[in-house]
C-alpha cells in the first residue's frame, strides 16, 4: 500500500512539483475520504481510480501539477469546472480563500457534497449545473480550472477572469493539451501549452462548440 508521504516524495517532489504550498495542500487532504471503500488500499497510488459510472478521481500528480501551474495566492477566489468527487476542490481549498465548483452530473455533485462534508473544509461552495456558463454572479475570479476537456476554451469562462488571472484547461478531443490562459487586459489573452493529458470530455453546452 502506498502512503501519503510516499506519494508526495516519489510522485510529486520526485517529479516536477516543488511548490511548498501545493505539497502541503496535498499532504493536508485525506484522499481516502474521496476513494470508494473497495479501493482504499490504492488511495495513494499515483493514478486515477474509478468512483462509479465511468467516472474517476484524478491522479494525484495531475492534481498537484495543475494547482502549481495556477500559482494561487492565499486570498484568491477560484472557480472549478467539474467538481467530480470533490478531491481537487479540497486541494484547491488549502491554496485559496474561496473555491466555487460546478458539476454537470447530478449524482457526482451530490457525492462531492457528501465527501466534502466528511472534512473540516468550509471555504468551498459547490452546485449542480453546466460549467460552460461559469458562475457569473461570483465573477471575476483570480483563477479558473477545468477538469474536463472542451474542444476550445469557452469565451464565457475567459471573460470571468480578473485582469492578471489564469485559466487552466485540458483542450482537445481524444487527447488534450493542458493549456494555461492568462488574461493580460480586457481583450488580450496569452496562451501557453504545458503538456499532453487525457481527461473526460466537457459535456453540456461545450459539446456544441
Amino acid at each position: 500500500m502506498s502512503t501519503r508521504e510516499t506519494m508526495i516524495e516519489r510522485h510529486l517532489k520526485g517529479r516536477d512539483v516543488q511548490d511548498s504550498r501545493v505539497i502541503e495542500a496535498m499532504r493536508a487532504v485525506d484522499r481516502s475520504l474521496f476513494v470508494p471503500e473497495e479501493l482504499q488500499e490504492h488511495t495513494y497510488d499515483d493514478r486515477p481510480l474509478p468512483i462509479g459510472k465511468s467516472q474517476t478521481i484524478s491522479q494525484p500528480y495531475i492534481v498537484a501539477y495543475m494547482a502549481q501551474a495556477l500559482q494561487l495566492n492565499a486570498d484568491d477566489k477560484v472557480l472549478e469546472i467539474g467538481t467530480g468527487c470533490g478531491y481537487n476542490a479540497a486541494v484547491l481549498s488549502h491554496l485559496a480563500e474561496e473555491v466555487y465548483s460546478i458539476e454537470i452530473i447530478e449524482w457526482l455533485a451530490d457525492l462531492a457534497k457528501e465527501n466534502l462534508a466528511k472534512t473540516d473544509i468550509r471555504n468551498i461552495e459547490s452546485r449542480y449545473g453546466d460549467g460552460y456558463e461559469g458562475w457569473p454572479e461570483e465573477a471575476p475570479f483570480d483563477a479558473i480550472e477545468l477538469t474536463a476537456a472542451p474542444s476550445k476554451i469557452p469565451e464565457t469562462l475567459k471573460k470571468q477572469l480578473k485582469i492578471g488571472g489564469k485559466l487552466l484547461a485540458p483542450v482537445g478531443k481524444l487527447e488534450q493539451e493542458l493549456t494555461l490562459v492568462e488574461r493580460i487586459s480586457e481583450d488580450e489573452f496569452k496562451e501557453t501549452k504545458l503538456l499532453m493529458v487525457r481527461f473526460v470530455p466537457m459535456t453540456g453546452k461545450a459539446e456544441k462548440e
